[in-house]
């Protein structure tokens, strides 16, 4: 078994918030990432997946076909955009990297999956001091 990973990159802005509450709970809970008028991030992503290497082409999967289902299903989406407002797969979700990390998931497993591998990890690096792992709900 082989795992390969892809890195791509995108800035996007946020809040960490629940419409329910005020913002003086939003803050006791979410401290400064729940400001009103929004934060923003330099994410690093990586997309790790795992496989057999094929003999005929010595890859486990062409690395172009990765990143163009990266790039089209969630860097198009997510780049420079209010994840809170903007992102169709992040709607009515804290917009936590936690939830970013299952949602990007979420958004590529079964197009990486059709390839002949299959998703293994994705990671979301949020600061130089906090990244999330997720490997799915198995």
């Amino acid at each position: 078994m082989i795992y390969l990973t892809r890195r791509e990159r995108f800035n996007a802005a946020h809040r960490l918030f629940r419409k329910e509450w005020t913002d003086e709970e939003n803050y006791e809970v979410f401290g400064k990432c729940s400001n009103p008028n929004w934060h923003g991030h330099n994410y690093q992503l990586f997309v790790t997946i795992k496989g057999d290497v094929n003999p005929k082409t010595g890859f486990v999967i062409n690395l172009k076909q990765l990143s163009k289902i990266v790039r089209e299903k969630v860097i198009s989406k997510i780049d420079h955009k209010n994840l809170n407002l903007d992102v169709d797969f992040m709607q009515g979700k804290i917009t936590s990297a936690e939830n970013i990390a299952i949602a990007i998931w979420n958004e590529i497993e079964t197009d990486v999956n059709k390839l002949d591998c299959f998703l293994h990890c994705v990671k979301v690096v949020e600061t130089e001091n906090n990244s999330i792992e997720y490997y799915g709900n198995k």
